[in-house]
């Protein structure tokens, strides 16, 4: 079998705002192969920087757009297709929008390789449950009461953990204990917390804001209080507060997962769209795991990314989380017909071959930019 076309499908909803949410304009990877086969992935990043990474025509050495690479090779040995991609970009890559462009031509690869077989990517790799508790994941409102009535309606739909984050948070103390606090009075104790402060405190104040908010109102981790590239303000924090904190998104290489779990990190967040595809992922839980720290996907993308991370978790040694976003865009809700569904605060892993989902193309031509 060998590839025959890598194409990136840049989708892009006709208003973009600048808030944090990824399902506004998503770039797809299809790879196409002479048997007939086509795997799918999704890459989180710039999408007009990764498309351009992607078509880019064969220059000069390690200078090659990555479909460039790739065409011509067999995509059923995906691992050997990651390492050609890493050096074939070494003049412009090893870390950023290349690494997020290989992403989603690793995850478009292991699709391929679970359909060639018959099987799912989770049973390719030996699975070890069929789903996955997972959290419900928002972005804060305004105010405490719309907060306390968006925690009801997430119950509703059957969350038993949910996660907000960034909005108004993290910049009046006042302000975001009444958030929390009323989130938690809404959801009672029963119902797990998480807090996503979005990146935006120096260290002492994290640690301040840190213990109040684990001690207050119990919750289950702290997501992003600093800065991405500070493992060693992660280290100093981590050693002055006894609650989980968690961070990870962002990063593109398995030694900065390494260098995050050394300084203390105990809930480290891969995206399956940006740290590398489920190559480096499932390394990045094999180590978690021998640390004993969680390693949870970040995933506020569309049913791609889901569909992948939940076959990652799928055969992961551990798999306390996986993050299920609630938007309303149509990149999120449309695009991956069956996408999988919050049940009583389960996902189950979709059971076709590969990572078991598809697109559905009249959504893709609806929002394709050309």
């Amino acid at each position: 079998m060998r590839i025959t076309a890598v194409e990136a499908l840049h989708l892009r909803l006709p208003v973009v705002r600048e808030v944090a949410d990824g399902t506004q304009e998503v770039l797809i990877v299809r790879v196409r192969t002479d048997e007939g086969l086509v795997g799918f992935g999704e890459v989180v990043s710039s999408s007009y920087v990764a498309k351009a990474v992607i078509t880019a025509p064969k220059s000069a050495p390690r200078r090659h757009g990555l479909a460039a690479v790739l065409v011509g090779t067999d995509p059923l040995e995906p691992e050997a297709r990651w390492q050609e991609m890493y050096e074939a970009s070494r003049v412009y890559g090893r870390r950023g929008v290349a690494i997020h462009a290989m992403s989603g031509i690793d995850q478009a690869l292991w699709d391929i390789v679970g359909k060639a077989s018959g099987k799912s990517v989770s049973d390719v790799w030996g699975r070890m449950r069929d789903r996955v508790r997972a959290y419900a994941s928002v972005l804060f409102p305004q105010t405490p009461e719309q907060a306390a009535a968006e925690t009801l309606l997430l119950i509703d739909k059957g969350a038993s953990a949910i996660k907000f984050g960034w909005g108004p948070f993290g910049v009046d103390r006042e302000l975001d204990m009444k958030l929390v606090g009323a989130i938690r009075k809404a959801a009672g104790d029963d119902i797990e917390i998480m807090v996503d402060a979005g990146r935006i405190w120096d260290v002492e104040t994290a640690a301040e804001r840190a213990r109040e908010l684990f001690e207050r109102f119990g919750i289950t981790w702290l997501e992003d209080p600093l800065h991405n590239e500070a493992p060693e303000g992660y280290r100093t924090l981590c050693s002055e507060v006894s609650g989980r904190i968690a961070t990870g998104e962002l990063d593109d290489a398995f030694e900065m997962y390494e260098a995050l779990i050394d300084s203390g990190v105990r809930v480290v967040q891969p995206d399956v769209g940006r740290a590398g595809g489920l190559t480096v992922c499932r390394q990045v839980s094999d180590l978690a795991y021998q640390k004993g720290v969680w390693a949870v996907p970040h995933c506020f993308g569309t049913g791609i990314n889901l569909a992948a991370s939940l076959q990652w978790m799928g055969s992961a040694p551990d798999a306390p989380f996986i993050e299920y976003p609630f938007t309303e865009s149509p990149l999120r809700n449309e695009l991956v017909p069956g996408l999988p569904v919050l049940e009583d605060g389960w996902v189950r892993i979709p059971d076709g071959p590969g990572l078991g989902v598809g697109l559905d193309e009249a959504v893709v031509e609806r929002f394709r930019e050309r």
